[in-house]
C-alpha cells in the first residue's frame, strides 16, 4: 500500500470513528428498521463487514433492501430495486414494528435526556417554540416497540440535556410535569425495553438503572470530556473501556465504497 494511502487511513475523525462503532452493535441476520442519516451508514457498513444478512427495512415501505448505493433519503429508487417487498406504511408499522418484529431500532434527535427521552419536536415552549423541528414520524413507534434501541448522536451540552423540552421518544423515565418526580415506561405498558446504548463521537453510554452512564471512551478522550459536553452530573462506570482504533480495511470500506461521495461522513 502506497505510504501516503496508509497514513491517511491511519487517520480517523470522530464521526468515523462512531459509525464504526455504531455498526458494531449490529448482529448477523439481525431486523433492523433503518432511518436516514448515520443510523443508514451504520446498518450498510455492517452488511458490508461483519453481518452480511443483516435484514433491513425502511419507514417507507422498503422491505429487506439491498441497495447498490446509499440511500439518501427513505423514498431513494434504490431502495426498490432488489427488495424483498414494497409495502404500505400502515403495513410498516402495525404489521411489522407494532406487532414486536423489529429486532433493532436507529434513533437520533435534537435533544437526549438522561433517562434516553429524544425530542424531535421542538426547542424551547411547545406553544412558542425558539426551533420548530421535523417531529416523530415513526421515531415514536421505533422507541416504544423496537427489543433493542440504538441512539446515535454527537455530544454537546445542548443536545445532551437534564430534561428534553419536549418528549418525541420515550426513554427509560420521564417527567410528567416540571415538579413531578420521573416516572418509569412500565407504568405506562410500552412494550419495548427502551434506549439501549447512544453511540457518540466522544464514547458510549448505557443505560443502568434506566440511567444514562459513561461506559466506554474513544482514544484520546477523557471521561471529563464527555462530562463537560452534557449539562447534568453524568455517571461515570467504575470501569471504562477505551474503544478500539477502526481497521485500515473498515475505513477502505466506509470511505471508498459505503459513502465514496461523503454525503454523511462530511
Amino acid at each position: 500500500m502506497d505510504s501516503k494511502v496508509k497514513k491517511a487511513l491511519n487517520t480517523y475523525t470522530s464521526t468515523e470513528l462512531m459509525v464504526v462503532r455504531a455498526s458494531q452493535e449490529l448482529a448477523n441476520s439481525e431486523i433492523v428498521f433503518v432511518g436516514i442519516g448515520l443510523p443508514n451508514l451504520a446498518c450498510v457498513l455492517a452488511r458490508e463487514t461483519h453481518a452480511p444478512n443483516l435484514f433491513m427495512i425502511y419507514e417507507s415501505g422498503a422491505i429487506g433492501t439491498t441497495p447498490e448505493r446509499l440511500p439518501i433519503s427513505i423514498g431513494d429508487p434504490c431502495l426498490v430495486t432488489g427488495s424483498l417487498s414494497i409495502v404500505s406504511q400502515a403495513d410498516i408499522f402495525q404489521t411489522y414494528l407494532q406487532s414486536g418484529r423489529i429486532e433493532v431500532g436507529f434513533l437520533g434527535g435534537a435533544q437526549i435526556d438522561r433517562w434516553g427521552n429524544i425530542n424531535t419536536t421542538v426547542i424551547g415552549d411547545y406553544e412558542n417554540p425558539s426551533i420548530r423541528l421535523p417531529g416523530s414520524g415513526g421515531a415514536c413507534e421505533i422507541a416504544a416497540h423496537s427489543r433493542k434501541l440504538l441512539i446515535v448522536m454527537k455530544m454537546s451540552a445542548k443536545t445532551f440535556v437534564d430534561r428534553c423540552d419536549y418528549i418525541t421518544s420515550p426513554g427509560h423515565k420521564y417527567y410528567p410535569n416540571k415538579d413531578s418526580e420521573p416516572r418509569s415506561r412500565s407504568e405506562f405498558n410500552l412494550p419495548g425495553p427502551g434506549p439501549t446504548k447512544v453511540v457518540t463521537d466522544l464514547g458510549v453510554l448505557e443505560f443502568i438503572d434506566g440511567e444514562m452512564t459513561l461506559t466506554e471512551i474513544y482514544p484520546n478522550v477523557t471521561a471529563e470530556d464527555v462530562k463537560s459536553s452534557v449539562s447534568w452530573d453524568l455517571c461515570v462506570a467504575a470501569e471504562l473501556r477505551t474503544t478500539p482504533s477502526p481497521s485500515e480495511e473498515t475505513l477502505k470500506k466506509l470511505r471508498l465504497e459505503v459513502d465514496p461521495d461523503r454525503l454523511y461522513l462530511n
